[in-house]
């Protein structure tokens, strides 16, 4: 469906990004749209289906969850496709301060370090809880 690796940083203008940092960004991108993703089928289940889908998710029982997702709302990729469209625009956005950021953090930046973004992405930072 979709990759979350260097190209896909490459295409939002993070692609000279050190490569602890690329990783570091990978996986804020994954649990950033994971959450969103999350949160908005959540809002189409009923209280019923969201107490089965939980049920995967505590057993940790990924295939099960995709299969459940894929019977009960066939629809959830083109969910994961929009909100994947949408967290790219905003990183896009922000990135020339994530890059300033970075390379100030890391030396090889004149000045102070940029503020973080708005929207509250770190620049090199993941989320400590989704």
């Amino acid at each position: 469906m979709f990759q979350l690796d260097d190209n896909l940083l490459r295409e939002l203008g993070l692609g000279e990004l050190p490569a602890a940092e690329k990783n570091k960004m990978l996986a804020h991108i994954y649990e950033t749209l994971e959450l969103r993703v999350g949160m908005k089928l959540a809002e189409q289940m009923t209280d019923a289906q969201l107490d089965e889908f939980e049920g995967f998710i505590d057993r940790n029982d990924e295939p099960g969850a995709l299969k459940w997702l894929e019977t009960n709302f066939p629809h959830y990729k083109q969910v994961v496709a929009d909100e994947l469209e949408k967290l790219k625009g905003e990183i896009k956005e922000q990135a020339p301060a994530i890059m300033q950021a970075t390379m100030s953090d890391m030396g090889g930046g004149q000045g102070p370090s940029a503020p973080p973004p708005a929207n509250g992405m770190p620049p090199n930072n993941p989320p400590t809880s989704v």
